[in-house]
């Protein structure tokens, strides 16, 4: 499995990891609805299950992803600061963005 994130979403889940609630945990990449030709995708913590795949990203984060599930293979985690703070995740090769 893939999973790519840029410079400034690897800050943001650095900080995100450094917090209390996540004290023993990664983070994991999960699918909140699966529309058919798209999804939604959100950031959780979580440790890791036999399904899992421990995803090391060139930024050195490690993301958590369930191999059973298709439409994270590939994700996209990004971070803007304009026009809005927030993070997107979009998987390029299984339809549209989900902005949180």
């Amino acid at each position: 499995m893939k999973c790519k994130i840029n410079r400034n979403a690897a800050k943001i889940m650095k900080k995100m990891l450094e917090n209390e609630e996540a004290q023993g945990q990664m983070l994991r990449v999960i699918v909140t609805e699966n529309h058919g030709d798209h999804a939604h995708y959100a950031l959780t913590y979580g440790t890791p299950t036999e399904h899992d795949e421990i995803v090391h990203t060139d930024k050195g984060i490690d993301v958590l992803l369930d191999t059973r599930e298709d439409l994270l293979d590939g994700v996209w985690i990004q971070f803007f600061y304009v026009p809005e703070e927030g993070f997107e995740i979009v998987n390029p090769s299984k339809g549209l963005p989900n902005h949180f």
